[in-house]
């Protein structure tokens, strides 16, 4: 099809090396010349939401091609997360360079899932493969995206895996033996994934299958971090990538922890220059937009008037063009403080300039509710009472808001009050009293906890808020670890019961100033559901539904020092 715009060739057939075709459709300038390329590779309709707009990028004179990915919509073979992309990217973006209308450039495009299949065809350095630009995505499939500190992210891999579980029956579902009215049922689930979240065992998923949805099923069978992941590793693959990338993640995205490793480990490497860093104060469901959660942070979000679409285009003028724009001259990294709502630019992370503080956690025993008893403060704990609770996995501390994906239920991203729901027993709160001048923390934000517990497994959960003079207490940023894995994710290790440990948490990071008359809050507990999966304290996994409930302590005195690590920036 020829308009007076563009040239589109719908359901190009592109035949990678095991014979397996896949299809995309192609835009490209109507006078039919040489032009660098776009590519975009989809698990979710080359035909809905493309990462830039078509017509503007065919109009200043690129090609862009969307894909199938394999086993999803037109394309052929079955679908399974991450073990195709490197090699199927690699032969499509060879293709493509081989094609009379491109110039021999190719850059590539996407979000999320589609971040993964830009750094897994980088993985194998295609030669015609010029830069990428990933957005809110992962550098390690176990560790960020799947799992974290161990425990299973039960939010985004049930809701995500039943989604695509609905097109794998539509797309396979008489290869599958499914019924029409079953294909029918699984497309009605979608937008009610709640009751799914609950199921236990966890294997018994009633939306999903193996033969549906067999990676989901991998992934409850590879809790550890042993040779499954390995091979799909891109932080294991970093020293050997050459393009450059454009990382753009979000405070609140689900992903921030791969995005930031992404790029300090490309950062460090010699055979790859030009990486760039861009983080908003966006979830995964809002990158550029102003409103987030329950925070308006008005035009300042939209990265103070730079477009997503022209920040693509204008880094692909550089990398496919050769234009000197500018782009490659400024500094790599820009970020958003919050509360300040101002963007910054900088020359590295995290900030050199940053003082790591330690704030410790002090109480009487009894930090149980925003009372003021549980105090942080930057003096070291002597001897206290240590502070205990109840976890009942039959009664878990909901999620509210924070780095969410991929919608139904009770999913809802981003920051929120959590002020009525620190009035539970099984939530320890730790703030500094009414700062005295503005605090501002960017960084990587972590927890180190001594605890223990009464049973043979359990869950310990950090988060740190921003509490306003209104009794707000908004969310920025949290964590969780299995105890079982504290020691080594590759390697369980039982613990002993009511023995102190120390735990340490990973709370990833935020920027965040923290205003005169705010306060500088922690909360811990051991749990936050849906958005990770319970422990049923039993050292079980997710074959069993037997439960117990655990009795939990947290120590903070002189031989016991507990306390969240912060990156405080002079101001």
């Amino acid at each position: 099809m020829v308009t007076s715009a563009a040239i589109i060739e719908l359901d190009v057939a592109i035949e990678v090396r095991d014979g397996v075709t896949l299809y995309a459709d192609i835009y490209r300038p109507s006078d039919d010349s040489e032009c660098p390329v776009l590519l975009q590779r989809t698990p979710y309709n080359k035909r809905a939401a493309p990462a830039v707009n078509l017509l503007t990028a065919v109009e200043q004179g690129y090609a862009v091609v969307l894909q199938d990915v394999r086993g999803r919509f037109r394309s052929e073979g079955t679908f399974d997360t991450f073990v195709n992309e490197a090699h199927d990217g690699y032969d499509t973006v060879e293709w493509i360079a081989d094609q009379s209308w491109c110039n021999g450039k190719v850059g590539m495009i996407g979000a999320s899932y589609v971040g993964a299949t830009q750094w897994l065809a980088a993985s194998e350095n295609p030669p015609h493969l010029a830069a990428i630009f990933p957005r809110i995505t992962a550098s390690d499939y176990h560790e960020g995206w799947t799992y974290q500190g161990g425990v299973f992210q039960l939010g985004f891999n049930v809701s995500w895996g039943i989604r695509l579980a609905a097109g794998n029956a539509d797309h396979l579902g008489a290869d599958l033996g499914l019924s029409n009215d079953r294909i029918a049922e699984l497309a009605r689930t979608v937008d009610d994934v709640e009751s799914a979240f609950w199921t236990l065992p966890l294997d018994q998923q009633e939306y999903m299958s193996a033969q549906t949805s067999p990676y989901f099923f991998d992934w409850l069978n590879h809790p550890a971090d042993d040779g499954f992941w390995s091979r799909i590793r891109i932080e294991d693959k970093h020293d050997d990538i050459q393009a450059p990338a454009y990382n753009l993640g979000g405070w609140y995205d689900i992903f921030l922890m791969g995005t930031l490793r992404n790029y300090v480990n490309m950062s460090e490497n010699d055979a790859s220059s030009g990486q760039k860093l861009i983080i908003g104060p966006w979830s995964h469901s809002t990158i550029g937009q102003n409103v987030v959660g329950d925070e308006d942070f008005k035009h300042q979000a939209t990265v103070t008037g730079v477009n997503l679409d022209q920040l693509t285009l204008r880094w692909y003028d550089h990398w496919l063009k050769g234009e000197a724009n500018g782009i490659a001259d400024e500094p790599p990294v820009k970020i958003f403080v919050m509360g300040e709502n101002v963007w910054r630019d900088e020359d590295e992370w995290p900030l050199a300039r940053a003082q790591r503080t330690r704030y410790y956690l002090h109480s009487n025993g009894r930090a149980h509710s925003p009372s003021e008893h549980g105090v942080l403060s930057v003096e070291a704990p002597e001897d206290e009472r240590s502070d205990v609770y109840l976890y009942d996995p039959q009664a878990p501390v909901m999620t509210v808001g924070g780095p969410l994906c991929c919608g139904g239920g009770p999913l809802l991203d981003g920051p929120k009050n959590h002020a009525a729901k620190e009035e539970r027993a099984d939530i320890l709160v730790y703030s500094t009293p009414e700062l005295e001048s503005d605090v501002e923390v960017t960084g990587p934000v972590t927890v180190s906890l001594w605890a223990s517990t009464s049973a043979a497994d359990t869950d310990f959960t950090g988060m740190l808020l921003d509490v306003r003079p209104c009794g707000c207490a908004v969310n920025l940023t949290d964590g969780i670890v299995r105890a079982r894995y504290q020691d080594s994710r590759k390697r369980p290790h039982h613990i002993a019961p009511n023995l102190p440990k120390r735990f340490d948490i990973d709370l990833v990071a935020t920027s965040n100033l923290f205003k005169k008359g705010h306060r500088i809050r922690l909360e811990i507990s051991s749990s936050n559901f849906p958005r990770f999966a319970r422990n049923l304290n039993t050292g079980l996994w997710a074959d069993s539904d037997q439960i117990t409930v655990a009795t939990n302590t947290v120590f903070h005195d002189s031989n016991h020092e507990s306390y969240v690590e912060l990156d405080i920036i002079p101001r």
